[in-house]
């Protein structure tokens, strides 16, 4: 460790749970935050501060004025420019703290790529807000035997689970499959910036009793809590002996398969991934131009056949605004950027 870094954790060192040795590791760490939503954003900006050696941050979304009311790391001019949100973040780290490594990655984690993205991580922390790449996260941490921090925050409500492989239970022993139906979201209940800031900082206290070898102080509970009536409750719970997941080992989320289009979270708008190859954008910006009005940056392109807005990015994938209807969506891709 140099002075320098000596000096600007200085705080950190003196606690007594941390000290030099557990700064030392830190400093060493890398971690996976998979989603720079109001969780991930969050864990982004408390781990640089933190000086976690190298942050990976995976987003398959950009920054729009809604998100700023409790999404940590961005500014009014990040939705202005509709920056994706995995390259604003690594931007604002950057600003943070100029002596980690950031990685802002543009792409929608799935069982194709989760084991490029996020080899050689320490860590795996959520801030996902679908449970289809929380299954794939369970499911590809425990095969590894990665630890990683469940998170998930809604209206006033919020909870958090640590999954320590070999220690504590995984996701699929308390919850053997993804829930069905509907289940609330951001747009159908609202979210307080207060319980995303106390999920996240209950996902970071562990995250930094993990990287800096104090894992046995991480309990084995699940934590919910509700900012607006005050409820906190801490209810430990075991590993399931027939778990398919860490006792069994079966890890169907890891097989490979076509990613359905999906309602996103929070907003009128679908994710389209109809192609596996990437997208020539300044040939797509020359085809639609004529078309409409369309805004581009080094990131993506931006598309706007009223009263529609498509999002599109090198990868092929893109959100479509506008619409929560699937078969629109498809529609619209179909139509303007072809399959």
């Amino acid at each position: 460790m140099t002075p320098a870094e000596r000096l600007r954790y200085s705080r950190q060192i003196l606690f007594a749970g941390i000290g030099e040795n557990g700064q030392d590791a830190l400093l060493h760490a890398h971690v996976a935050i998979v989603g720079a939503g109001a969780l991930g954003s969050f864990h982004a900006a408390a781990l640089a501060r933190a000086g976690v050696g190298r942050l990976t941050v995976i987003d398959r979304d950009y920054v729009e004025p809604g998100n700023l009311q409790r999404q940590w790391l961005f500014e009014e001019a990040d939705a202005a420019e509709s920056l994706p949100k995995a390259a604003a973040a690594a931007r604002a780290l950057g600003r943070i703290n100029s002596s980690i490594e950031v990685r802002g990655i543009i792409a929608d984690l799935t069982a194709s790529n989760i084991a490029e993205l996020v080899a050689g991580v320490d860590l795996i922390l959520d801030g996902t807000d679908n449970f289809d790449t929380r299954y794939l996260i369970n499911d590809f941490a425990v095969s590894r035997g990665i630890p990683w921090l469940y998170g998930a925050a809604v209206g006033s409500y919020g909870l958090t689970m640590p999954v320590i492989p070999g220690r504590t239970p995984c996701l699929r022993c308390v919850y053997p499959d993804p829930p069905s139906g509907a289940q609330p979201t951001c747009e159908t209940s609202g979210i307080l910036n207060a319980v995303v800031s106390l999920v996240a900082s209950l996902q970071v206290a562990d995250a930094l009793k993990i990287l800096s070898g104090n894992s046995a102080q991480v309990r084995a509970v699940i934590t919910t809590a509700d900012v607006w009536s005050g409820a906190i409750r801490q209810v430990e719970v075991v590993r399931d002996s027939e778990c398919p997941a860490c006792a069994l080992g079966r890890f169907p989320f890891l097989k490979p398969s076509p990613r359905p289009p999906a309602v996103l979270c929070g907003r009128n708008a679908v994710q389209i991934n109809e192609r596996e190859r990437p997208l020539d954008l300044a040939n797509l910006r020359a085809r639609l131009e004529p078309l409409g009005e369309v805004r581009a940056n080094e990131f993506a392109l931006r598309f706007f056949p009223a009263p529609y807005e498509l999002t599109i990015f090198p990868d092929g994938r893109a959100i479509v605004k506008g619409t929560g209807d699937i078969g629109v969506a498809r529609s619209l891709y179909a139509r303007y950027v072809g399959t």
